[in-house]
């Protein structure tokens, strides 16, 4: 019965048929885009030149020096390596056994990273109380405030110094008024149909991209939307070097989904086997066997090594799923049979959130700098921020005492 299943190779010259067809409005639509800023090899060029760490350090300067000053202040820090060794760290854990080889690493990853004063308030604790600085964060503030303000600048300026890998979620995501169905971003969490990227926002992500990867060298952005997605693999398959990570808002929550989403992903590789999909955060509504259902799917496609599955440990204490969230003993059981995967930590440990008196709140995500100073939050969201890391600390240290490895910033903790 499985053999009535295959595709037949006809199909896919149909497919090919319709992608080369010279008047296909989708195609020909996107390649506008793309010419607008110079063509594939200009427009990867371009974010390689102006993502280069000294010339954003210099841009850096004229725009926010203080937080130029900052960014030296971690430089120095590293090159000094004040942050605390991965040998150190499991020394003070009292880990003398051996841990499982780096294949079964789990990388670190906190969200979202809103602005650049938490990063260093994150820093300095750090540094001071012997603790890991994630591998890789999430952003989602909003893009062209941060632009405005210099903390656009000073976070890229800072996940280089950490050589740590970030995502940025561009301003062109839905909850900016062009779907009409989304009354506010309070009608997007919980149980919701998507979020949306309606009618020709797809070229409008497309173009924001560029833009920010051509003039920050920003490569790697939020993906929730299968339009958008598919965008993603056009603009790799083209010859652009972008990355996007898909997120929890894409509500892939069963095998068949990722199978969907991944098939997709195959379909458009390069030449070489890579993709531009390095991120796959499934839903939170997922337990451990579609977890492990859904990496066995990845594996066989060949993106072990290329797309990693991004999995809540906690999330923010209101606005997205019922309290106490906590997956980190699930984790430490999963990570036995799955690689490639990493701990995001999108709210703090339960039991701390739960007694603050202003708990985490996925809704404040979408708060502008105006409204938040207007509200006097940003103390409180701070505190929120730091109440992650202390969670990512909480992962880091029940990872390495049950014998698993752990990616923090690689350039701090790698002695």
């Amino acid at each position: 019965m499985e053999r009535t299943l295959q595709i037949d190779s006809r199909r896919l010259d149909e497919i090919n048929e319709l992608l080369l067809k010279k008047d296909n409005p989708i195609i020909c639509r996107l390649l506008k885009v793309v010419d607008k800023y110079g063509g594939v090899e200009k427009i990867n060029s371009d974010a390689e030149e102006n993502g280069k760490l000294e010339k954003l350090l210099g841009r850096l300067r004229e725009v926010k020096p203080d937080y130029f000053e900052n960014i030296e202040w971690l430089i120095a820090q590293r090159d000094q390596k004040r942050f605390v060794s991965m040998e150190e760290y499991r020394q003070l854990l009292g880990v003398k056994g051996k841990m499982l080889d780096e294949s079964f690493q789990v990388t670190l990853e906190i969200s979202s990273l809103h602005y650049f004063t938490w990063f260093m308030k994150e820093a300095e604790s750090a540094v001071t109380n012997r603790e890991l600085m994630p591998a890789r964060f999430i952003r989602v503030r909003c893009m062209k405030e941060q632009e405005k303000d210099g903390d656009l600048f000073a976070t890229i300026c800072a996940m280089k110094v950490l050589e740590a890998s970030w995502v940025e979620s561009l301003d062109t995501r839905g909850t900016d008024g062009s779907n009409v169905h989304l009354g506010g971003p309070e009608t997007i969490t919980g149980y919701f149909g998507g979020i949306g990227q309606p009618n020709d926002y797809v070229y409008k992500w497309i173009d924001e991209y560029l833009y920010y990867y051509t003039n920050y060298g920003v490569k790697q952005v939020l993906n929730i939307n299968g339009g958008t997605v598919l965008a993603g693999y056009l603009l790799h398959k083209l010859g652009i070097d972008m990355e996007f990570k898909i997120s929890v808002f894409m509500g892939n929550d069963n095998p068949l989904s990722v199978l969907w989403t991944l098939l997709t992903a195959k379909l458009f590789t390069r030449e070489d086997g890579s993709t531009p999909l390095v991120g796959l955060n499934l839903s939170n509504s997922v337990n451990n066997e579609t977890i492990e259902i859904a990496a066995d799917i990845r594996n066989f496609l060949g993106f072990e090594d290329k797309v990693r599955m991004e999995h809540h440990i906690v999330e923010t204490h209101s606005g997205i799923v019922r309290q106490p969230y906590d997956r980190l003993t699930e984790l430490i059981d999963l990570v036995k049979k799955v690689k490639n995967i990493s701990a995001k930590h999108e709210g703090g440990i339960p039991e701390t959130e739960a007694k603050r008196d202003h708990p985490s709140d996925i809704l404040e995500y979408f708060l502008s700098r105006e409204e938040i100073d207007k509200q006097n939050l940003m103390q409180s969201l701070e505190r929120n921020y730091l109440d992650k890391h202390d969670a990512v600390q909480r992962s880091a240290k029940e990872l390495i005492k049950n014998g698993f490895p752990v990616l923090a910033a690689p350039a701090l903790h790698y002695h």
